[in-house]
C-alpha cells in the first residue's frame, strides 16, 4: 500500500481529547490511537521522524542544516537510543508512541506497522524535526478553523519543484502541507506562524499552487484532499515530509519515519524555544 493511500484510510479514526502528551503516547503505545494526529493535543509541540543507520546520519544532519525551515531539528538521539530526552518527551519510548511508521529499503516504502522495535538498528540515529501541528492550537485559538481536523482527514501534502539544497547523497524537492484559509484571515495565519520557525514558519506560498509546480490541488501525493470553499485560500507551508522524499529520490538503504500525518507528541509548549 502506498503511504498516501494509507493516511487517508488511518484518518478514519476517531480522536480522542487527552489530558496531557504522555496520556496520548500511553494511548498509541498500548494501540487506542492509530489514527493521524492533526488537532492531537493543541498546545504541544509535535514531530517528525526520520532513523537511520549511523553511516548516514551525517548527511542527514548536514542536510537538516542546509533546509532549517523544511527540516527544523528537534532532537537528535545517542547512537542506538530509541529515547527522546526526557525534557522533550519523559518516559517516551520512539519505537511504539508514534500511530505508525513507515520502513524504507533502497528508496522504496517497505511496509507501515504501528510498532518499530524489530526493525530498530542497533547503530541507530533518531531525528526528531519540527511539524506545523505544532501551532493547530494558536491558530484555533485565533478563531482560524482547521479544516483536516473538522472534516476527520488527513493534512494534505503535495510535491513541489522548490529544490532543496543537497547534502552529501541526499537530494530533492520540498513537500508542502495545505490549509484552506478565509482570505480575511490570511494575514492573521502568516503572522502567527511565523512564530514557530521550528515548526516550518510562514508560508511558502498563498494561493497560486502552480507556482510551487502542484498541479491540481485536490489530488495531493500524501493525506487526503480536504474541501477548500469560495472564500478561501489555499495556504502551503514547508513539510516534514520532505526528508521522506529525499530519502526516496536519493535511494537511502534502510531509514524508519513516521507515517505521514502521524507525528510525535511531545512535551515542549509549542512555542518553546529551540
Amino acid at each position: 500500500a502506498s503511504a498516501s493511500a494509507s493516511a487517508s484510510a488511518s484518518a478514519a479514526t476517531t480522536t480522542t481529547s487527552f489530558s496531557s502528551p504522555q496520556e496520548f503516547r500511553q494511548a498509541v503505545r498500548s494501540g487506542k490511537h492509530t489514527g493521524p494526529t492533526n488537532g492531537v493535543c493543541p498546545g504541544f509541540m509535535q514531530c517528525n521522524l526520520v532513523v537511520l543507520d549511523e553511516d548516514q546520519a551525517f548527511d542527514f544532519l548536514l542536510f537538516c542544516q542546509r533546509n532549517k525551515k523544511a527540516c527544523p531539528l528537534i532532537e537528535v538521539c545517542d547512537v542506538g537510543s530509541p529515547t527522546a530526552d526526557s525534557t522533550i518527551a519523559k518516559g517516551s519510548d520512539l519505537r511504539t508512541d508514534i500511530p505508525k511508521y513507515c520502513i524504507y529499503r533502497d528508496g522504496k516504502l517497505d511496509v507501515e506497522v504501528e510498532d518499530v522495535t524489530p526493525y530498530w538498528p542497533e547503530r541507530s540515529v533518531a531525528f526528531l524535526i519540527g511539524c506545523s501541528f505544532s501551532y493547530d492550537g494558536a491558530l484555533l485559538d485565533a478563531g482560524i478553523p482547521l479544516r483536516s481536523v473538522e472534516q476527520s482527514k488527513n493534512v494534505p501534502m503535495y510535491r513541489t519543484n522548490i529544490p532543496c539544497r543537497s547534502a552529501g547523497s541526499l537530494r530533492g524537492n520540498v513537500v508542502v502541507s495545505m490549509k484552506p484559509i478565509r482570505g480575511m484571515d490570511v494575514a492573521k495565519e502568516v503572522e502567527i506562524t511565523s512564530k514557530y520557525p521550528h515548526a516550518h514558519g510562514g508560508p511558502v506560498c498563498v494561493g497560486c499552487p502552480d507556482a510551487i509546480g502542484i498541479e491540481d490541488v485536490n489530488a495531493p501525493e500524501w493525506g487526503d484532499s480536504v474541501d477548500i470553499l469560495p472564500d478561501e485560500i489555499p495556504v502551503f507551508h514547508m513539510c516534514g515530509i520532505t526528508p521522506q522524499a529525499v530519502l526516496m529520490e536519493s535511494g537511502v538503504s534502510f531509514a524508519i519515519t513516521h507515517s505521514p500525518g502521524h507525528m510525535f507528541v511531545t512535551d515542549l509548549p509549542s512555542d518553546t524555544v529551540i
